[in-house]
């Protein structure tokens, strides 16, 4: 009784790939801008015919339906063609971390093999430095913003590299025909920067894919026009474009037709000038680059003219948050992780909510959000019984929704942990409130366990950042020989704020100890300042390097 509307003959089975995101924008965005940095502009229609040449120099290199095409570049319209080319073209896109170690990035190369390989040639010296072990790459397409040619680097492989990207395009035609096929075809895989062991391979089929931008678009076009998204929106990627497409914004963007801004390498001064001149309007990034933005318009005596900016990777800290609304920033929160591809919840703002002090407003901006369309959410204790959402207890957040990834590449025994008894398992902790709303506590491997109780790192870390001096701040835990583990604080000091005495900013902790906010054991007495915490390659704070480098400290 499966069929008991019966398709006519002629109906168009319309498979959910990634072709089918252009089909709003090629009627209705023919003019809309591509920018790249101060180097390159086009229109749509432009970008719909690079699209169309990059696939035909693909088709010319005989490649098999599967292969694994690589791409390692900064963030430039290049990359957001390979976004659409060659998935549509049924090859895996690879998007290579380049801010792995280089010897993590020819792990991640030689274990998804790759036939064809996109080179930046400001990273040509990775490939003739290091030796590739039995190396599956062919063919080496060249991509230069700088004058530097593939002799001047790699004449060792010449042999391989087919030619530069803008010359293969000029010499293709426009013109190319993209077929339909199973939508359930994987489109991407990259990998994860994990601080343990090798990179996991995360993949995405175009049908996830293309769901999770429909809600994408939809979950960011509910929310007030002040910080949702609009079709008169200006987008920028603050966040690489190997890290999880991006967080499928560029798709996005695409599908609606927004002018896009991509800034190429990341400089403070380039960003700043570009939301400036191009009028961006919304962005995402983690906290590092937020920081790195407010010093830089601080520096240039600038502020933001209502730009959004969702904020994902690491904690939203509530100091953070109000130094960037202060500066005319409208930011919130994202929560997701490569796994999830990455949207899960977002901050929810409502037109009925009254109004709310600017305290309130920070801290509402700071919890995780409520789940987006399609999602479910649960906490499981350490038995995988579910937990209340009463806002209180907490338990390791669970997901199911359409566009999770349904195992690593190559590697399923790791898939079957992930999604043991049937949800995906995040490895956060967390409390979810009776209304919905999220509040990431910890991740399971950085939850500080002393005399048998858990103390929540990221509960400190926001605590500290409400004072005055602290520019970033980091808490873990270090072996105690009384408790097992106790709280360290590292701290990161504005400019002109290096004679703040450090107890004064524990003081805060010791505050909210004495008024009930959170257990006195809580409280670090193990602080240090330092000039920068350590990061990992998309610029989350790298806690296990940390517990490394300060495991010996007793504090100041």
């Amino acid at each position: 009784m499966s069929n008991l509307y019966p398709s006519a003959a002629q109906a168009y089975n319309y498979p959910l790939t990634i072709k089918q995101l252009l089909n709003r924008a090629r009627m209705t965005s023919t003019q809309q801008e591509v920018v790249f940095a101060d180097k390159q502009r086009m229109t749509y229609e432009q970008l719909f015919g690079r699209i169309a040449k990059f696939a035909n120099v693909l088709e010319g290199l005989n490649l098999d339906k599967g292969d694994v095409v690589a791409v390692m570049d900064w963030d430039t319209p290049r990359f957001l063609e390979s976004y659409f080319a060659i998935p549509m073209s049924q090859y895996v896109l690879q998007t290579v971390n380049v801010r792995l170690s280089p010897e993590k990035i020819l792990y991640t190369i030689n274990h998804a093999k790759p036939k064809v390989l996109l080179l930046n040639s400001e990273f040509a010296p990775m490939v003739k430095d290091y030796q590739f072990e039995n190396s599956s790459i062919e063919h080496i397409i060249w991509l230069d913003d700088n004058g530097v040619t593939c002799e001047d680097v790699l004449p060792e492989r010449k042999s391989m590299v087919l030619g530069e990207y803008e010359e293969l395009l000029e010499a293709a035609s426009d013109e190319f025909e993209f077929q339909d096929f199973d939508e359930n075809t994987i489109a991407v895989t990259f990998y994860t920067s994990g601080t343990t062991g090798n990179p996991k391979g995360v993949f995405f089929s175009h049908r996830q894919l293309v769901l999770h931008t429909l809600v994408e678009a939809a979950s960011l076009g509910t929310l007030p026009q002040k910080q949702g998204v609009v079709l008169g929106d200006v987008y920028m990627p603050m966040t690489p474009m190997f890290h999880v497409m991006a967080w499928g914004f560029p798709y996005t963007a695409t599908m609606l037709g927004l002018k896009q801004v991509y800034p190429g390498r990341y400089a403070p001064d380039v960003l700043l000038k570009l939301i400036e001149t191009e009028k961006v309007s919304i962005t995402h990034c983690v906290p590092t680059i937020l920081q790195m933005l407010l010093k830089q318009a601080e520096a240039e005596g600038k502020k933001f003219n209502g730009l959004k900016m969702i904020i994902g990777g690491s904690r939203l800290t509530e100091g953070l948050a109000s130094a960037a609304l202060s500066s005319g920033i409208e930011v919130y929160t994202g929560y997701g992780m490569s796994e999830t591809a990455p949207l899960i919840s977002i901050t929810e703002f409502s037109s009925d909510e009254g109004e709310l002090s600017f305290e309130e407003d920070v801290k509402r901006r700071c919890l995780s959000g409520k789940p987006v369309m399609l999602v479910e959410q649960q906490l499981w204790n350490g038995e995988g019984k579910a937990v209340a959402h009463d806002g209180k207890e907490t338990g390791e957040l669970v997901l199911r929704a359409p566009w999770l990834t349904q195992s690593y590449f190559k590697n399923a025994d790791a898939g079957d942990e992930l999604w043991e008894g049937g949800y995906m398992h995040t490895q956060d902790i967390a409390s979810i409130k009776a209304n919905g709303w999220l509040n990431i506590s910890d991740r399971l491997k950085d939850v500080i366990k002393t005399g048998g109780e858990w103390i929540s790192s990221l509960e400190i870390e926001t605590i500290l950042s409400l004072h005055p001096a602290v520019a970033d701040v980091a808490v873990i835990g270090i072996q105690d020989e009384k408790w097992g583990e106790r709280p360290l604080a590292a701290i990161v000091l504005k400019p002109g704020a290096e004679h703040t005495n450090p107890k004064d900013i524990i003081a805060l902790v010791e505050q909210a100890a004495e008024n009930g906010l959170i257990a006195k054991y809580g409280v670090p007495e193990n602080h240090i300042i330092v000039d920068e915490l350590p990061k990992t390659s998309v610029g989350k704070h790298d806690k296990k390097v940390m517990r490394e480098l300060y495991a010996n400290q007793t504090g100041v």
